[in-house]
């Protein structure tokens, strides 16, 4: 949630922000015009209830010193201020109420260095990476038996069930069997290794309160895409962002404890309501994928260091794979709701013969922490919020398609790369079925 006092104080510099979001001027004005309300009906009531209470002990005075008439006219009196103070109340907390609603929906301002633009086309890419590059090798080509797309080679190898899947659930939730399922398996064991000693691990639940997924900025706006059951109040969650950022909400913690470093595995679920007929083949996209997510509360003064670090983690986990992968800044139009900035990793499929994300590295400011109610102590003893910074290392589903296309054999058999053999059972080939 954006800063009110902030909008108070520097209303131009907040709405020019928010419409590089697309927020409109007059959207932020009639939310100024509530807070003015609000704080009228707000200082009404509590005038009319600073009444009542002076009214009510000189009832009292007047009672001590027998005079029942005086205390009969100010028990009326004070009465109808009551009948007053109980409507202003109301009003303030229905103007209160609406002003709520309308700060939720108000997406974060966008850094001052996220590039312009509308949408994803006007992404900025930043940079490439591919084996050999610093030896000054070209962008990598691909041989005929690599341009297989993954959805056919993990038929060819049984390591994927799509029909199976659909079977059991619906569309967009694939089955993976075998070498394919060790494969999810051996990724997240592999990327959480790679940071424990830094970065704590957490298995927290696969389903969240309202609160909860409020406090990360996917609801209300994003409920379309989410799975909710209804009959408990909960949510399924669509990344451990969800409940790591509220692991210490309402709390007050010691400065020297930030940065708290987090890191987690868990299945996430999507239902992408809005994009309905995209990329449905394969693994592209799914309504059920595994992912290891990056999470860090720090302070103001961190969160660059702590945004640079999973961004380069996220890096690391996709070289040591030998895949290759760019990076996007996105646009300030194209950022999530909680999001002033994120830059994307995505691979490249040869398969497919296309990028796909994997990654979003996001720095929050205090724009979750706000919802949250996640503050810390400064030395000089004052309370302030948190500000948040997560990304991914990394969304499997697609990882596991880029595996399988760039590192198919001319048998028909992919060999992984070695990093993962120790966790495939010592063995990183995927055998090619016998025919």
């Amino acid at each position: 949630m954006i800063d009110l006092v902030r909008l108070r104080r520097e209303p131009e510099v907040v709405k020019a922000a928010l419409a590089r979001r697309g927020v409109s001027p007059e959207v932020m004005d009639a939310i100024l015009e509530m807070d003015v309300k609000h704080r009228e009906l707000l200082q009404e009531a509590e005038g009319l209830r600073a009444e009542v209470k002076f009214l009510s002990r000189l009832v009292g005075e007047a009672r001590r010193d027998k005079d029942a008439e005086t205390a009969d006219a100010l028990t009326e009196k004070s009465r109808k201020l009551g009948d007053e103070e109980r409507g202003a109340t109301e009003a303030m907390e229905r103007v209160g109420g609406l002003l709520h609603d309308e700060l939720l929906m108000i997406p974060n301002l966008p850094a001052a260095e996220a590039p312009d633009g509308a949408d994803e086309n006007d992404n900025v890419e930043l940079r490439r990476w591919w084996v050999g590059m610093d030896e000054g090798l070209p962008f990598p080509t691909y041989a005929e038996h690599q341009k297989v797309p993954h959805w056919d080679i993990g038929i060819e190898l049984d390591i994927l069930d799509l029909e199976a899947g659909a079977r059991l659930a619906g569309s967009m939730f694939p089955l993976y069997r075998g070498d394919g399922a060790r494969l999810l398996r051996a990724l997240s064991a592999f990327s959480l290794d790679r940071h424990l000693g830094v970065y704590q691990e957490v298995r927290p639940p696969t389903f969240a309160l309202t609160s909860t997924m409020m406090s990360t900025g996917h609801l209300p706006k994003s409920s379309d895409d989410m799975y909710a059951i209804e009959r408990d109040g909960l949510w399924a969650i669509p990344t451990a962002e969800v409940p790591l950022t509220s692991m210490h909400a309402g709390e007050i913690l010691e400065e020297s404890r930030l940065p708290i470093r987090l890191c987690a595995q868990t299945n996430c679920f999507r239902r992408e309501a809005g994009a309905a007929g995209r990329d449905t083949r394969g693994v592209l996209r799914v309504h059920e994928f595994e992912k290891v997510e990056l999470f860090a509360y720090c302070t103001p003064e961190q969160q660059e260091d702590a945004f640079n670090d999973i961004l380069q983690r996220a890096e690391g986990v996709l070289q040591a794979l030998g895949l290759t992968y760019r990076l996007l800044d996105l646009c300030a139009g194209d950022l999530g709701t909680s999001s002033m900035r994120t830059i994307d990793l995505e691979v490249f499929s040869p398969g497919v013969d296309r990028w796909l994300e994997v990654s979003s590295v996001s720095k929050f400011g205090d724009y979750q922490a706000r919802r949250a109610q996640v503050r810390y102590r400064t030395s000089e003893g004052n309370n302030t919020l948190v500000h948040t910074v997560n990304g991914s290392a990394l969304g499997w589903a697609r990882v596991w398609a880029a595996l399988l296309e760039t590192y198919r054999q001319e048998d028909g058999s992919v060999v992984l790369p070695d990093v993962l053999a120790a966790y495939m059972g010592g063995n990183a080939t995927i055998p090619a079925r016998a025919s």
